[in-house]
C-alpha cells in the first residue's frame, strides 16, 4: 500500500483542518488530480494527488485537524512504505505511555498535547459526551479525572458544548497570546480635524497615505523588533497590514509598498486583498510580512481602542468613526467632522517622543486638503 501524509504547507504551518474531500474510497484519481481542500491558519490549500491510482482509505473526516506527517490517503498497490509516503515525515505522532496505561489516537495526542488520561476515564468521557481533549487535568501530574469529566459533563448541561477554536480564530487567540506575554504595549489617542476633507474623500486610503508620511518622518515606527536578543531592524519599505473583519475571525493582508505606489493603485490593490479574503483564497504569503498594522475599527463602531501590536512589529495605528463636534476654529465655535486616533506601540522599541511625533506627523497629513 502506498500512503500520502498530509505534506509540508510552508511557512511553518504544522496542522490544517479538512474542509472538503473532492474524491472517495474507491475512485481512480490521476497525478495533480484535486485531492482535498484543506484550511490552515492562513487560507484554504487545495491539495493535489502526488500520483495516479486507486483510492482505498481516507484517513480523515470533513472538520477533522491533521498534522504535518500524518496520513490522508492510502492508495492499492504494492506494500513498500519505504519509498511509497509522501510528504514531510519529520513530525511523527507522539505514542502513549505503556507504563502508566495512558491511551489515546495520534489525533487526540496531537490536538490535545498529549492529554493524559487512562483508558476508564476516556471510556467515561465518551459515555457522557464530553470532549476530551477541552479539559485541563486538576491532578499533579495533569492527568483528567474522573470528577474533571464530570464537572465537564455538568458544564455542558448547563451552559452548552464547547467548541475548539479553529483556523483564523485559532491562529488569532494564539497571537494575541504571544502578543501579551511580549510586548509592553503603550497607546496614545487624538483627533484629528478633518474639515478640509472633500465630499468623496476614501477614509481608508488618506490614512493609508498618512501612515506611509509618519513612517517617512518618524522611522522608528516602521520596525521589526527581536525581544529575545533586543535588536530592531529599521525597515525602509512599508509595507501595511490591514485588518479585515470576516465570520471566521480576523484576517491581516499585507497591502506592499505603499510608499512607491499611487492612491489608485493602493486602492485597487486593497479592493483585490479584500475579495480574495472574502473568497476564503488568498495565498498565505500575502498575509505575511507587515511592517506596521492599521485597524480601521471606525467603520463598525467605537472612538477610541487599544489596538494589539503583534511582533516583530512594533506599531498599529486604529482609527475610530468620524463624527461632527463642535471646536474651536478662528476663534469660533463651530461644528467640523472629527476622525479619532489610536496609536499603540512597543516601549521596549520605541520611545514616547518617537511614537508621538509619529502620530502628529499622521494627524498634520490628514488635516491637509485632498492628496
Amino acid at each position: 500500500m502506498k500512503y500520502f501524509k498530509l505534506p509540508d504547507l510552508g511557512e511553518g504551518l504544522s496542522e490544517a483542518e479538512i474542509v472538503q474531500w473532492h474524491v472517495k474510497e474507491g475512485d481512480e484519481v490521476k497525478v495533480d488530480q484535486l485531492m482535498v481542500s484543506v484550511e490552515t491558519a492562513k487560507a484554504i490549500v487545495e491539495v493535489p494527488s502526488p500520483q495516479s491510482g486507486i483510492i482505498a482509505t481516507l484517513f480523515a473526516q470533513v472538520g477533522d485537524v491533521i498534522h504535518l506527517g500524518e496520513p490522508l490517503v492510502e492508495y492499492q498497490g504494492e506494500e513498500d512504505d519505504s519509498s511509497s509516503v509522501v510528504g514531510d515525515l519529520s513530525a511523527n505522532p507522539v505514542h502513549a505511555s505503556e507504563d502508566d496505561f495512558i491511551v489515546g489516537s495520534a489525533h487526540d495526542a496531537h490536538a490535545s498535547q498529549s492529554i493524559k488520561a487512562t483508558p476508564s476515564v476516556r471510556a467515561l468521557a465518551k459515555r457522557m459526551g464530553v470532549e476530551i481533549s477541552h479539559i485541563q487535568g486538576t491532578s499533579i501530574d495533569g492527568r483528567v479525572t474522573s470528577f474533571d469529566v464530570e464537572k465537564a459533563a455538568q458544564l455542558n448541561l448547563d451552559k452548552g458544548q464547547s467548541e475548539a477554536l479553529k483556523g483564523v480564530r485559532k491562529s488569532m487567540a494564539k497571537a494575541m497570546k504571544r502578543s501579551h506575554e511580549q510586548v509592553v504595549a503603550v497607546t496614545l489617542h487624538d483627533d484629528v480635524d478633518i474639515f478640509k476633507w472633500q465630499e468623496a474623500e476614501d477614509p481608508t486610503m488618506r490614512l493609508v497615505h498618512a501612515i506611509n508620511v509618519a513612517c517617512q518622518k518618524e522611522s522608528s515606527l516602521n520596525v521589526w523588533f527581536d525581544g529575545e536578543q533586543l535588536t530592531r531592524r529599521i525597515l525602509t519599505n512599508v509595507d501595511l497590514g490591514i485588518a479585515v473583519d470576516t465570520e471566521q475571525g480576523l484576517f491581516v493582508p499585507v497591502l506592499r509598498d505603499i510608499h512607491t505606489r499611487s492612491q489608485q493603485d493602493l486602492r485597487l490593490g486593497l479592493d483585490a486583498l479584500r475579495a480574495a479574503v472574502k473568497s476564503r483564497k488568498i495565498p498565505p504569503k500575502e498575509m505575511q510580512g507587515a511592517t506596521i498594522t492599521l485597524s480601521n475599527f471606525g467603520t463598525l463602531a467605537g472612538k477610541y481602542a487599544n489596538p494589539i501590536v503583534v511582533p516583530p512589529m512594533v506599531a498599529i495605528v486604529g482609527a475610530g468613526g468620524i463624527r461632527d463636534e463642535v471646536l474651536a476654529h478662528e476663534g469660533k465655535a463651530v461644528l467640523h467632522p472629527v476622525l479619532p486616533l489610536s496609536l499603540s506601540f512597543d516601549h521596549r522599541a520605541v520611545t514616547g517622543g518617537e511614537a508621538a511625533r509619529f502620530l502628529k506627523a499622521l494627524m498634520d497629513d490628514l488635516a491637509l486638503e485632498k492628496v
